[in-house]
C-alpha cells in the first residue's frame, strides 16, 4: 500500500490549494479515503472522509464550506481542494485508508506541508 501526497505549500490568507493523493497497493474503489491534518504541538485530526463511490462525504466542522473532498476512481486519486485558508489550516496534511487485512489497519502518506501565511 502507498499513498503520496502532493500539492502542499505556502499560500496567503484567503488562498486556495488543491491537495491530491495518488494511491497504489490496494483496490482504491473499494475503500473509503480520508484526509487528517497535524499542526505543530496538536494531535493529528480528521479533516474530511468520502466513501468508497464518491457520494457520501463528511467534514470536521472548522473546514465546512471551504474545503471539498473528492475522488477519481479512475486515476485512484483522492482530493483535497481548500478555499478560504486561514493560518489557523497551517498543518501537515495526510491522507489515510483503513483496510481490512483479517484486522482493520490504517495506511498513511508521508503528509504534505500546508502553511498559510502573509
Amino acid at each position: 500500500v502507498q499513498l503520496v501526497e502532493s500539492g502542499g505549500g505556502l499560500v496567503q490568507p484567503g488562498g486556495s490549494l488543491r491537495l491530491s493523493c495518488a494511491a497504489s497497493g490496494f483496490t482504491f474503489s473499494s475503500y473509503a479515503m480520508s484526509w487528517y491534518r497535524q499542526a505543530p504541538g496538536k494531535e493529528r485530526e480528521l479533516v474530511a472522509a468520502i466513501n468508497s463511490a464518491g457520494g457520501s462525504t463528511n467534514y470536521a466542522d472548522s473546514v465546512k464550506g471551504r474545503f471539498t473532498i473528492s475522488r477519481d476512481n479512475a486515476k485512484n486519486t483522492v482530493y483535497l481542494q481548500m478555499n478560504s485558508l486561514k493560518p489557523e489550516d497551517t498543518a501537515v496534511y495526510y491522507c489515510k485508508v483503513q483496510l481490512w487485512v483479517g484486522v482493520r489497519v490504517d495506511y498513511w502518506g508521508q503528509g504534505t506541508q500546508v502553511t498559510v501565511s502573509s
